[in-house]
């Protein structure tokens, strides 16, 4: 039985590592819980983010925008801060 426990917890707590390492405003828009940001999830929330400004807030160029990514788009004015 205490397996059981100590494996329910750990689940628990790997399944909600993506919530806890991104901002507020970036948990409420990623829509999927994938710990990152598609451009579409992006729109839903900001809609006047376009392509373009996606592309430059997106560092590393993966195509999803990570925590430090959204923060680094905030600061520097390329998306809205909450």
């Amino acid at each position: 039985m205490t397996y059981l426990k100590s494996f329910t917890a750990i689940a628990a707590t790997a399944l909600c590592l993506p919530a806890f390492a991104m901002g507020q405003s970036a948990v409420q828009a990623d829509a999927n819980e994938d710990g990152v940001l598609s451009l579409e999830e992006v729109q839903a929330v900001y809609p006047d983010v376009t392509a373009e400004q996606f592309a430059s807030a997106d560092l590393n160029g993966d195509g999803a925008l990570e925590d430090a990514e959204v923060t680094a788009a905030q600061e520097t004015g390329v998306m809205p801060a909450d």
